[in-house]
Parts: C-alpha cells; sequence; structure tokens
C-alpha cells in the first residue's frame, strides 16, 4: 500500500525538522508556513510542494498535520473560506502537535465530526533534533480507531508514542507538564540567582541541591546554563509563558484556581514584557540575577 500524502502547517523549528524526517522515511509532503520561507524551501529542494492556503492543502493530502504556536494560529488555520474545515473529507484524520487549549481543540474535533473527518491533539516532547531523527514524544488522544490510522505515521516521527483517550487529554497533559517544568525552571533559576547575591558559588548549590530529592532533568537544562553557560533546551521565555497561562487558562475553564502557577507566569512575562521573551528559559538565570532588587 502507498504511503499517504502529509499535509503539513507550520514550518518553524519543530515542523522543518519532522517535515525533514517524513520526506527522510518516503512521504510525498505538501507544505504551508507563515512569514519564515526557509523550513518551505528546504521541503521543495527535497521535493515537496506548496499549498496556497489549508484549504488547498487539506484537498490534496491524506492526513493534515498543524505544528504552529497558539491555539488562536490553530483556529486561523481551521475556520474560514480557505481553511481546513471547509475541504476537510469523511475518513481524513487532521492532528495538532502544538501546545493548544484543550476547550478550543474540542470544539475544532466536534466541528471536524460534523464533517466526517476525525481530530487529534498529539503534542510534542523533545527538541527538533529529536524530531529530525524520529525520536519525539508524541502524547496523541483523540478517537482510537483515527490513532491506529495514522500511528504508522506517528512511529515515524516518535520515538514515544502514546495514545491518551478522549480528545483534548493530550493538550491537557502537556499543559500539565509545561506547567510543572516552568515551575521549576523559574525556581532553579532563582535559587542560582540568590545565591550569586550571596556570594556562594552556583556548582557548591547545585552540589547540595542535586544530591537530594530536588534533582531532576529540568534542573540539569538550567544548571549546564549556569554553571557551563551551555543552553541545550531551546524552549523561549515567550513560550513558557504562554503555556504557563495557557494552563491558567483550562484551569478557569475547569471552574478550578490554580495557585501553584501563579509566580511562574508572573515571573516568565515579566521577563517577556521587558523585551526578552526571545531568550531561552535557562537563561532566566541571569535575567534573575539582575532583577533580583526591587
Amino acid at each position: 500500500m502507498s504511503k499517504p500524502k502529509i499535509g503539513f502547517i507550520g514550518l518553524g523549528l519543530m515542523g522543518r525538522a519532522m517535515v525533514d524526517c517524513l520526506q527522510g522515511a518516503g512521504f510525498d509532503v505538501v507544505v504551508l508556513g507563515n512569514r519564515d520561507r526557509t523550513g518551505i524551501e528546504e521541503a521543495i529542494a527535497r521535493g515537496g510542494t506548496e499549498a496556497a492556503n489549508a484549504r488547498d492543502l487539506t484537498e490534496t493530502a491524506d492526513i493534515v498535520m498543524l505544528c504552529v504556536g497558539t491555539s488562536e494560529q490553530v483556529e486561523s488555520q481551521v475556520y474560514g473560506d480557505n481553511g481546513i474545515l471547509a475541504a476537510v473529507k469523511p475518513g481524513q484524520v487532521v492532528i495538532d502537535f502544538g501546545t493548544s487549549l484543550p476547550g478550543s481543540t474540542q470544539k475544532i474535533g466536534a466541528d471536524m465530526a460534523t464533517k466526517g473527518a476525525s481530530y487529534l491533539d498529539a503534542p510534542l516532547g523533545r527538541t527538533p533534533a529529536h524530531a529530525k531523527d524520529g525520536l519525539l514524544n508524541i502524547m496523541c488522544a483523540g478517537d482510537k480507531d483515527a490513532y491506529e490510522t495514522v500511528k504508522p505515521v506517528l512511529d515515524v516521527l516518535g520515538e514515544n508514542v502514546f495514545h491518551l483517550g478522549a480528545l483534548g487529554n493530550g493538550h491537557t497533559i502537556k499543559l500539565i507538564n509545561n506547567f510543572f517544568g516552568m515551575t521549576t525552571v523559574c525556581a532553579m533559576s532563582e535559587a542560582f540567582a540568590m545565591a550569586d547575591a550571596s556570594g556562594i558559588d552556583r556548582e557548591a548549590l547545585y552540589g547540595v541541591l542535586a544530591a537530594g530529592p530536588n534533582h531532576s532533568p529540568m534542573m540539569e537544562f538550567v544548571r549546564n546554563y549556569a554553571v557551563d553557560g551551555k543552553i541545550d533546551l531551546l524552549f523561549s521565555v515567550a513560550n513558557g509563558a504562554k503555556d504557563v497561562g495557557y494552563y491558567q487558562q483550562m484551569a478557569d475553564d475547569l471552574g478550578l484556581r490554580s495557585r501553584m502557577s501563579g509566580a511562574a507566569k508572573a515571573t516568565l512575562s515579566e521577563a517577556r514584557d521587558a523585551g526578552d521573551g526571545h531568550i531561552m528559559v535557562p537563561q532566566m538565570v541571569d535575567w534573575l540575577a539582575e532583577n533580583l532588587k526591587e
């Protein structure tokens, strides 16, 4: 059986690496990007084609994939005369690989169902380097039959592919994961900044913290920058603030109050609003060291 044709929307760092992986595995890919054409040109050079809009892409593809930054961007590609929903076919599967609001995901899924199509949320773990080599963690949720249909393609992209139940569960778990991770980053960054202000060597502080139950891979990411100047967590402050904000919105939508997310959201948002949204989250060590004072 021939491989399904993939329509891929969103060729940022992660998306272009995923497209590279899919094309390397022999999939025919049609792409749609935004302002930065780097990923588009790379995909075309490898034999891919470019769609004029999301409707055109959906008409051409067997499976539609999105890897964009926000729920608003997902909805802009789904709705409207030139959106995915205008052209989606019965039995077609649409997958959102981004980190989106579960409420938005469930609404889109219901609208896709009216056309006989299936919508899956499949947020990602790991980095673009893992994506290029097909080693992502993929947290997929939604209709089980649709999941089984696309799983051979997901297995090309991911080393660990999970089915997590009902539509929206993937995005819910990803937001909980990122809330926890960003809270850890901010706490560890402030710990290093406080050590600086107190005249304590960063490596000495790390040695004590890492010897106990505080130790975690996220702590390692922050330590590698704080001590060695190495950035191996390529995730921006702006994205961190957005994801913690989405976590808070998710809690609000459930009629719940998140107490713990407030500090991480406020800290990341302050850095972003000061013009530093582009820095990577391990660099919050330096940002906090410069901004501990009132």
